[in-house]
């Protein structure tokens, strides 16, 4: 590459280069659509790039990079390799322009809750083949409530638990159920099925005349939107009422 007869090479230094820029091109000057936060909320998480995740931890940059540059240059140290950056300790971390204890630290805890997701999460995937397993499942949350919940658990494809969700919480006698609450969560989750779970502190285990209305309406609405309602579980401490199992459903 030639340089203009302007440009001596003893300038190159002062060249800008892709981890020095200035603080009025920082990442607040970026498109709001490329920024790691709001690209996240516009995109979903899966869109950002590692070094854009990091740099959501770090939370700032330098005055010559951005949060984003330093992300790229701690995956630059260990070739990309996000093993090989959770081995790394603190002190080698902080040797990063711009981390400090804090952010290092920031960035340690999130990769080893990555790590004991992996570690973990093979082991505690539930499949609900039965309503039994329903019960177990929500056992923990429920048991000994003095007041009604209202629970949801969502389903793959191949009925293993994505994540249960609590949609309310009432009184002794009762609890609202919000059909948009709970189709919300199970669109926004890729959800393949759903499963209704609430509580009877009183321990009658039988549906009341709004459980059943209730639940031939989420089973439509389930319907229209192509996530069935595989079974509503009303829990007591004693035992169960399954509306699957009753053929209520």
């Amino acid at each position: 590459m030639e340089l203009p007869d302007h440009l001596a090479a003893t300038d190159l230094d002062a060249l800008p280069t892709p981890y020095t820029t200035p603080t009025s091109f920082g990442i607040k000057s970026w498109a709001e659509e490329d920024r790691p936060r709001e690209k996240m909320v516009q995109k979903g998480r899966a869109a950002l790039s590692d070094a854009e995740l990091i740099a959501i931890l770090l939370g700032s940059g330098t005055t010559k990079l951005t949060a984003v540059d330093v992300g790229k240059l701690m995956l630059q140290a260990v070739d990309n390799d996000l093993n090989e950056l959770a081995r790394l300790s603190l002190k080698q971390l902080c040797r990063h322009p711009g981390v400090g204890p804090a952010k290092g630290i920031t960035v340690m805890a999130a990769l080893e809750l990555g790590r004991r997701r992996k570690e973990n999460g093979a082991g505690r995937r539930t499949t609900i083949t039965s309503s039994r397993d329903i019960y177990q499942l929500v056992r923990p949350q429920l048991q000994d409530l003095p007041h009604e919940e209202f629970w949801v658990i969502l389903l793959n494809r191949a009925n293993v638990v994505m994540r249960s969700e609590k949609i309310s919480s009432g009184g002794v006698a009762g609890t609202v159920a919000d059909p948009k609450m709970i189709f919300k969560h199970a669109l926004e989750n890729l959800a393949s099925s759903i499963i209704l779970i609430h509580n009877h502190p009183s321990g009658n285990r039988q549906p009341s005349g709004a459980d059943i209305s209730l639940t031939k309406k989420l089973k439509e609405a389930g319907n229209f939107l192509d996530l069935p309602v595989l079974d509503h579980l009303i829990y007591t401490n004693n035992g169960y009422y399954s509306f699957a199992d009753e053929g209520m459903l």
